[in-house]
């Protein structure tokens, strides 16, 4: 280590150099110099290692940064200002000024995004989802009108701005607008000086081959020629190396152990390791880091490869760190001159005497793999800034990329580093270019590289060549899931297909097919299954990695396909290339070997046999399916009708076409009938994502059209035949009696029916799923609308829920919003909800049954819902099929499926299996669907008759077939005669509409062929009037039976009602004695509630002798536990109410306040800033205190079971007291006891002055002081003082409270200083009374505040619950004192007595400006009454005390207001005469200037002074009202119970305060002014008013939650600018802002962690113990998500305030759409915070709070309001919301269970819902 002193040394001495030195002088030198590169060497060899890297890091950060502040300033001076000197050749300021003014930029924006910047890309301009502006270009745009979408930039991207081929429409902003004038072509090489061209070249190209040289370099001894150092020292550095594989925690542990640092140190490495990518972790002589080495080694290579660590001599860190700095340096200096970034570029691409790749570029991007993240990092900022923000040298750097594309492939897989630190990432920077691209697939034969290196990398086969994924190790699967990366660069390059084809294209394109298909091929038939028979199958095989390599490749394959029909010569091409593999992949097909013949309805055809039941079969077919996409694109483009000569439709087999995808159909068939249930989840799990809408456009949707395919191309008896064998059905319709086919043994018929089931449903998907381009005659928009039209048949739905439901192409567009605002109307959010779409009533006919994207939980949901609709307009539940578009030429013969004979013997059997129900051989839903099939083929039929001409164009003839009675093997009656003697069969109810429906098109189909063809048309017309007649008949007849249905309704509500009196009069008795129960109630509830006006016209006083308490009556409780009916009384047994209480920061003024120190804070002031208080919250639920502790135990015997049970954490935590409510399950820690009211005064005794009540309790203190100095010293000193007579100081009051009334007493005041105190219980701390206290006080101004700001009034607005907690708490603090040493209350009393009225034996009193006035009026009445008992003479009341002490209090609160009166208001002057008010305000204040002189300013006019002495004092005599209201019972006068005038005058008389405050001062003037001068001359007021301190000014304002800006993209802007405070100059991960102060913090990450009581903590929860004492509100930007904090270990996140334009949120920035600030979203969470703070039961569930807060109301009625608003948001039926509705009644006591019963009768009946059969 002496190493490092010497280099410390040594730093003296160099310093000197900086002021001798020349930059300029240097420069000249090098200039002169013959080799510049050897004097440029021999500078850098002798300064950089002087100035870099010196010696170990400093232990302290503030010396770090003291540090790097010193090389950078060294590095500037010594190092980067000759270099500027030499290349500008003048000052370097003067000579980069004028190269940016004569520069002439390229219209390219290039502005690089840091990570976490906000991104916009045009979904209607942008030519890809990667074109994105930033943010100053996207506000200059067009595009910001149109529909864009909003994500966060991952960093390294670069805006588009300027690039015309990355936009349709609108390329430029307004600042980069295209300067037509500038020829582009032009080299901006040719604008420098020649000289400084020269210059440029030769200063490049040494620091660029210097940087190379250093970032290449492998040796750790040595350097490169020409760079040693002039001094060689035994210096080395232990440098730690960045991976992606060994943990935080490892990489922590092992720094401890190897280095012998704390852990703090530690994870300070850790941090910058993770971000640059290496860091020194131990500097001295080589033995010394060699020996940190090997136990770094040792110690990470147990498990996995060991952490990269090499031993470096310090001279080569020195220039490696150097060479980044140059780096970064080039960087700057092209920014000012696009020559110069010419310049730059040529000489990184000039090639080297070596030849191929030998270019420095080349240099760097082929060691890319080697570097560290942070020399990654810097480069690529390099090449971003260099070689892409130039056109011309951006095409030879993607020549070069392409060249060695597939060497850097295989690099960034190998390595460990994500792939945003790789050189490989900056494909997308090229590949997106559409004419790049193009130019690389041609020149470079791009795509065929990169499918050829994909396929390359999964090495792992099986015999048949296919890929093979259940034997990968964990290597194999890493390396799978970093090779995943090449398939995003094929999406890149084929994103834009082109326009205009080459020959040259168009072979390339081609050879990149036949690569892409050996992929295929591969991917043909991987991962088959048997089913297991017998047993489970034992281990579950691996099925994910299939998968998402099928998931990665569907827009590549869709891409592929969108291509190829551009051209009709490559579309004819791919078309033979895909046939010829798909023969390929069938020559392998063992399934040939066994031909069978098959016969059935008179048809054979040969198969061979195979049962999917029992032989292999497999899922991934992707051969198949693109044959089946390509053949579609023959028809859609016609190619197939006008070049049928070129295409192989003849070598087409028809058979095998439709084989493998009938196989994978069948699979899923047999799944779902249940036969491969052995097979475990990962079958399901294949066939749920087959279907799923991420995988289903090329897997799914592409078997059916293989299917239609074939069929359309063979004869449809001999597919379906094919079909039948396949389903392993054709043995049950070929028998002679299919009627007993149930008879089989060993055949399950719940699975058989399930197979006919699926097997009619895909004859209905194969015929009917026409709105594909290509098979039907429809546009893709048509597909997309019959999408949403389905969805929305299930219900309404949101708009990311439609989004969802739909299938993303490769630019992540659906197609929504082109076709949406057509089918369906947005229904806006409500104040809570998000908003939904609706089906508009005439895209109902569109509506098809078996939709083939339907779940079967969907179906069954959209058949429901379009029934009841149906109901609703009076029409038949019939769900016919819609009208089908007509098909396609190459698909036209599909419809002969729906009248081949096979079909109708399949139709003719269900249906005979129908006629008989007791066979049990058939279900309803095989029924529904063959009457599909049927009224399929009559629409059909139907279309065909109305558009032909002739009666020869008509081939359709399916009313004819099934007319015709059934041939063997079916020898029934015909299809139409079993359906019309189905149409009246009683168990088919449910179908008989739909039978109706069809006989009804059976006849008028019969009438359109019986007319002419001339005559066609009127016919159809008569047709359509018959049917319309008999639709009507139908109506009047439905008309009648509603009416009927009406008086039986009617007649049924009589009989009840008739029932209901007779019942009532039979229990006359039971019924009065309930009507006098409900009448007790209400008189006791009316006693709890505000009195009515009547009672309130006598004036209502609360304090003082003239108060008027509450009439003497009995407290009744029920307790929740037991349910035992008991009077609160003070010697009775102690009831309960549940509470929570916590520190609370609501109200502070003042948040930089340090916590205090438990140990030595003295709570008996309050200071006014109110920088933290307890609040205490109630649910206002009742126990016996017995019931609830036995409760309680019960909770911890649970807790500590859930324990050795390893279950997961509960919302509380027992340790802290803290347990749920029995009855509502809010959050509590504590009770509270329950006492009675206070007795009302006795009016008789005497009401002393206030002089002379000050001088007696003047002579009690004495006497009091004197008792307790003597008790503490054993013997008096001095003369006794005169005692009043009748005060007893040796007195002990009785205690008025039971022992089980006083243990809970005590109980609550342990609570309060527990949590106020954060410390152990202690029952002899003298604080324990005043925190009690303070919880009562803080808790009232609280609710005082709430109800200000919510403009409610003071009395009668608030919820029951919180006036049972204000009147408990109340009353329960006026008693504490019992629990207390009668001493410790008098010395409390004393003490706050003499911070008013001066007392000689009382030291250290706080100066007025530093009290809470309210606190110090609860104190002293609390503590006032302890003192008042001693005193036996009777002669006066407490009420007296409690009067004169809220009058020397407001006074000295009125003084306090005035004191602290901002100059700007009291010097407003106003012209009007001043009022008596004014003139004693103004007197007041002059008295005020008397004594603090100059200190307060000079007053000319009272009228703003006395307005602010009413604003101020008004919450401290709300205050007041509601603490002795609660605490003397008295009942509120008629003007407080509103908000109207007169509020002023009401509350002064409540109070017994004269309505001008300034009378009380004026009336005892003589008696105060010795106590205000007392006041003013404390020498902490002049202090404070001349700027000693933080001034609290009266009102207090409201605290609210932070202003946050409209748009959300703003917050995401400030949040990407953000760094770590921690990690010099970092960019944070997770910026997180505190909606409470507006602090952005680093969270989520060990750099920003902090001790806070011995354990470390992250960010947020550090800082919610400053800002909010434990409790924090965050918003996290780039996550979109509020979280709730609540302690170390609670939170919970929430849905932000931002919505987009559907009223939804976006957490996690996912969708991207827009989003804005939803004010009422936001004033929930604002409403959550001033309610107390933000509780746990908060964190719960905000919106259930905020809604029971509002409703005032128990649980039960919370759970109301909740479905109520999920009825309103569409969560939920009338006939739902009315029982809920019930529930809730009968919870609440509100009925009897026949009471409900009979309500929802009533209710279903007006709703027009029939009743339950059980009611009627």
């Amino acid at each position: 280590m002496a190493a490092a002193q010497t280099d410390r040394d040594s730093t003296s001495a160099f310093s000197s150099e900086f002021l001798t030195f020349s930059a300029k002088g240097t420069a000249s030198r090098w200039l002169a110099a013959a080799d510049l590169q050897q004097e440029v060497y021999r500078h850098l060899a002798a300064y950089v290692p002087r100035i870099l890297c010196l010696g170990p890091s400093s232990s302290s950060s503030r010396e770090e940064q003291r540090e790097e502040q010193r090389e950078e300033l060294a590095l500037q001076l010594l190092l980067l200002a000759p270099l500027e000197w030499l290349l500008l050749g003048e000052e370097p300021a003067a000579g980069l000024a004028l190269l940016q003014e004569n520069n002439q930029p390229s219209p390219l924006c290039g502005h690089v995004f840091k990570v976490g910047e906000p991104t916009y890309s045009c979904r209607e301009c942008a030519a890809d989802p990667t074109c994105v502006l930033c943010m100053q270009c996207f506000l200059g745009s067009v595009h910001k009108e149109h529909r864009y979408r909003m994500t966060t930039s991952g960093g390294g991207g670069f805006c588009d701005c300027g690039d015309a081929e990355a936009w349709k429409n609108g390329p430029y902003c307004q600042k980069h607008t295209a300067d037509g004038t500038r020829d582009t072509e032009e080299d901006p090489v040719s604008l420098l000086p020649p000289d400084l061209v020269a210059r440029g070249y030769s200063i490049f190209s040494i620091i660029l081959k210097y940087a190379v040289d250093l970032l290449t370099w492998e040796q750790e001894d040595l350097l490169p020629i020409g760079l040693e150092p002039p001094e060689r020292g035994d210096t080395y550095y232990c440098m730690l190396f960045n991976d992606e594989v060994h943990t935080y925690e490892q990489v922590i542990y092992t720094l401890q152990k190897a280095v012998n640092c704390s852990q703090k140190e530690a994870v300070s490495f850790a941090t910058t390791v993770d971000r640059d990518g290496r860091k020194s972790v131990r500097y001295g002589d080589l033995q010394f880091c060699e020996q940190a080495k090997s136990v770094i080694v040792r110690n990470t290579s147990r498990q996995s490869k060991p952490l990269r660590v090499q031993v470096m001599h310090s001279s080569v860190v020195a220039h490696q760190c150097f060479a980044l700095k140059a780096l970064s340096w080039l960087g700057q200096i092209i920014q000012y001159s696009d020559g110069l970034r010419r310049i730059l570029c040529q000489v990184g691409l000039q090639k080297g005497p070596e030849g191929e790749n030998s270019s420095l570029v080349d240099r760097l991007m082929l060691n890319d793999s080697k570097m560290w993240k942070g020399a990654r990092n810097i480069y690529h900022q390099l090449l971003m800034n260099s070689l892409l923000m130039d056109l011309k040298y951006k095409k030879i750097f993607a020549i070069q990329f392409a060249k060695n594309y597939e060497r850097l492939q295989s690099d960034y897989v190998k390595d460990d580093h994500d792939r945003e630190f790789s050189i490989t990432d900056l494909s997308v920077q090229m590949f997106t270019v559409p004419s790049l691209a193009r130019m690389l697939m041609v020149e470079e034969n791009l795509m065929t590289t990169i499918i050829r290196t994909f396929v390359d990398h999964l090495r792992h086969r099986d015999l048949q060549g296919r890929f093979q994924f259940d034997r990968y190790t964990a290597q194999q699967a890493f390396k799978f899931g970093r090779v995943q990366s090449l398939i995003g660069d094929l999406k890149y390059v084929l994103i834009s297909p082109p326009s205009d084809w080459t020959d040259q294209l168009r072979l390339k394109f081609l050879e990149g097919l036949d690569a892409f298909l050996e992929l295929l091929k591969c991917m043909q038939g991987m991962d088959p299954v048997v089913r297991q028979v017998g047993q489970h199958i034992e281990m579950e095989p691996e099925w994910e990695a299939a998968f998402t390599l099928q998931m990665k490749l569907t827009h590549i394959i869709s891409m592929i396909q969108e291509w190829s029909s551009t051209d009709e010569r490559v579309l004819i091409e791919a078309y033979r290339k895909c046939l010829s593999a798909l023969s390929h992949c069938h020559s392998g097909l063992p399934d040939g070997e066994q031909p069978i013949n098959l016969s059935l309805a008179g048809h054979c055809v040969e198969t061979f046999r195979y049962q999917v039941s029992q032989d292999k079969v497999s899922i991934h077919l992707p051969v198949c399916r693109l044959l089946a996409g390509l053949h579609v694109l023959l028809s859609r483009t016609e190619v197939a009708s006008r070049f049928p000569e070129q295409l192989p439709l003849g070598e087409l087999s028809p058979p095998l076409l439709i084989e493998l995808p009938l196989r994978c159909l069948v699979l899923c068939a047999q799944v779902h009938a249940g036969m491969w249930r052995r097979n475990g989840f990962s079958l399901i799990n294949q066939i749920y994502y087959y279907h799923n809408v991420k995988c289903r456009v090329e897997m799914f949707d592409k078997d059916i059209i293989m299917l239609q395919a074939g069929a359309s191309m063979m004869d449809p008896n001999h597919f379906l035949m094919i079909v039948l064998s396949r389903f392993e059905l054709f043995h049950i319709f070929s028998s002679a009696d299919v009627r007993k086919r149930y008879r089989e043994a060993n055949k399950d018929l719940v699975q058989q029916n399930t197979l006919i089931e699926e097997m009619l449903h895909l004859i209905i998907m194969v015929v009917g799923e026409r709105y594909v381009a290509g098979v039907g005659q429809m546009e893709a928009f048509d597909e997309v609308r019959r999408e949403i039209i389905h969805q929305l048949s299930i219900r309404p739905m949101a708009h990311s829920e439609l989004i969802k439901a739909l299938p993303e192409n490769g630019n992540k567009e659906t197609g929504l919003e082109r076709v949406i605002d057509s089918v369906a109307s947005f229904k806006k959010p409500g104040v809570t909800g998000r908003g939904l779409y609706e089906l508009r009533p005439e895209w109902n006919k569109h509506f098809n049954l078996y939709f083939h994207h339907y779940s079967r939980a969907d179906q069954s949901k959209a058949e429901e819902a379009q029934r009841k609709l149906r109901r609703q307009n009076g029409e038949d539940t019939a769900l016919p099929p819609p009208l089908p578009p007509p098909l396609c030429p190459l698909f036209g013969s599909l419809v002969n499926l729906l009248q081949c004979d096979v079909l109708l013997a399949v139709e003719g059997a269900v249906l005979q299996w129908a006629v008989e129900p007791s066979g049990g051989g058939w279900t309803e839903s095989m029924l529904q669907r063959v009457l599909h099939l049927v009224g399929m083929a009559l629409l059909e039929e139907q279309q065909q008759l109305e558009n032909s001409s002739t009666d020869d164009d008509i081939t359709f003839n399916y009313t004819c077939k099934i007319t015709r009675p059934g041939e063997a093997p079916s020898p029934s009656g015909s299809v139409l005669a079993l359906l019309e003697s189905l149409q009246n069969a009683p168990h088919l109810e449910v179908h008989k509409d739909m039978i109706t429906w069809i006989l009804k098109m059976v006849a008028n189909i019969k009438t359109m062929r019986e007319r002419t063809t001339a005559s066609s048309t009127v016919i159809v017309n008569h047709n359509r009037g018959l049917e319309e007649t008999v639709r009507d008949k139908d109506k009047a007849e439905r008309k009648r039976k509603a009416e009927m249905a009406r008086l039986r309704r009617e007649k049924i509500m009589a009989q009840m009602s008739e029932m209901q009196k007779h019942f009532i009069n039979e229990n006359k008795e039971l019924f009065q004695q309930s009507l006098e129960e409900l009448e007790a109630s209400t008189s006791s509830a009316a006693e709890h509630s505000p009195p009515s006006l009547e009672l309130t016209c006598v004036s209502q006083v609360c304090v003082g002798p003239r108060r008027v308490g509450g009439a003497e009556r009995r407290q009744l409780v029920t307790c929740i536990l037991c349910q035992e009916e008991q009077e609160v009384k003070g010697h009775g047994r102690a009831m309960v109410l549940a509470a929570f209480v916590q520190r609370s920061t609501v109200l502070s003024k003042n948040r930089h306040r340090n916590l205090p120190d438990p140990e030595r804070y003295d709570p008996l002031f309050m200071h006014p800033d109110l920088s933290l208080g307890i609040h205490t919250a109630s649910c206002g639920h009742i126990m016996h205190a017995t019931c609830w502790q036995r409760y309680f135990e019960a909770v911890q015997l649970k807790e500590q079971r859930r324990q050795q049970r390893l279950r997961g954490h509960t919302s509380y935590d027992v340790e802290n007291g803290e347990f749920l409510c029995p009855l509502c399950e809010c959050l509590s820690n504590t009770v509270i006891p329950l006492l009675p009211h206070t007795h009302s005064p006795d009016h008789s005794v005497n009401h002393p002055s206030l002089e002379a009540w000050l001088n007696l309790t003047n002579q009690q203190t004495v006497a009091l002081h004197s008792a307790h100095r003597k008790q503490a010293d054993g013997a008096a000193e001095g003369a006794e003082p005169a005692v009043p007579e009748g005060f007893r100081v040796d007195f002990t009051p009785q205690n008025p409270f039971s022992s089980s009334i006083s243990e809970m007493i005590t109980t609550f005041s342990m609570s309060t200083y527990k949590v106020g105190l954060k410390v152990n219980p202690n029952e002899q701390d003298p604080r324990v009374l005043v925190l009690s206290w303070s919880t009562c006080a803080y808790t009232i101004q609280s609710i005082e505040r709430l109800l200000m700001d919510e403009e409610k009034p003071l009395f009668g607005s608030l919820p029951c619950r919180q006036d049972d907690c204000l009147s408990s708490l109340t009353r329960f603090s006026s008693a504490c004192w019992t629990a207390a040493p009668l001493p410790t209350v008098h010395t409390h009393f004393i003490r706050l007595l003499a911070a008013l009225v001066q007392d000689s034996r009382v030291e250290n009193t706080p100066c007025i400006l530093n009290m809470d006035m309210f606190h110090l009026l609860v104190y002293m009445v609390l503590s006032y009454s302890s003192v008042h008992r001693l005193d036996q003479s009777e002669r006066s009341v407490v009420d007296s005390g409690h009067l004169h002490l809220l009058h020397l209090v407001t006074v000295a609160h009125l003084v306090q207001v005035l004191l602290t009166s901002t100059t700007e208001e009291v010097c407003m002057d106003q012209d009007n005469g001043g009022s008596e008010e004014e003139e004693l305000t103004c007197q007041l204040y002059s008295t005020l200037r008397k004594h603090l002189g100059s200190v307060l300013p000079e007053v000319s006019s009272g009228w703003q002074l006395y307005r602010c002495v009413k604003s101020g004092l008004l919450p401290f005599l709300r205050a007041a009202a509601l603490f002795f209201h609660y605490l003397n019972s008295a009942a509120p006068p008629a003007d407080l119970l509103g908000t109207g005038p007169g509020q002023w005058e009401a509350l002064c008389n409540y109070l017994s305060l004269p309505s001008s405050l300034l009378l009380l001062y004026h009336n005892n003037h003589t008696l105060l002014d010795p106590l205000i001068h007392r006041w003013c001359c404390h020498p902490g007021v002049r202090q404070m008013l001349q700027g000693g301190g933080v001034i609290v000014t009266f009102p207090r304002e409201s605290n609210r939650l932070i202003d946050l800006p409209e748009d959300y993209s703003v917050l995401i802007n400030q949040a990407s600018s953000f760094t770590c405070p921690r990690s010099g100059g970092d960019k944070s991960r997770a910026p997180t802002l505190c909606l409470v102060c507006g602090s952005m913090l680093c969270s989520q990450s060990y750099c920003c962690q902090t001790e806070v009581d011995g354990e470390d903590v992250g960010a947020c929860t550090a800082h919610t113990f400053t800002c909010g004492a434990g409790l924090g509100l965050f918003l996290r930007v780039r996550e979109s998500q509020v979280l709730f904090v609540a302690g170390k270990t609670k939170g919970c996140f929430y849905p932000p305030p931002y919505l987009d334009d559907y009223g939804e949120t976006d957490q996690g920035l996912k969708r991207g759409n827009p989003l804005h600030l939803c004010l009422f979203v936001y004033c929930l969470l604002v409403c959550s915070f001033t309610r107390g703070g933000g509780t746990s039961s908060t964190c719960v569930c905000l919106f259930i709070v905020c809604l029971f807060t509002l409703g005032g109301g128990t649980s039960s009625t919370c759970v109301y309001l909740l479905f109520a608003c999920l009825f309103t948001l569409g969560g939920g039926t009338p006939f739902t919301c009315v029982c809920l509705f019930i529930v809730c009644l009968f919870t609440l006591g509100g009925g009897t269970p026949s009471t409900c019963v009979y309500f929802l009768l009533v209710c279903l009946l007006e709703a027009g819902e029939p009743p339950p059969p059980a009611f009627v």
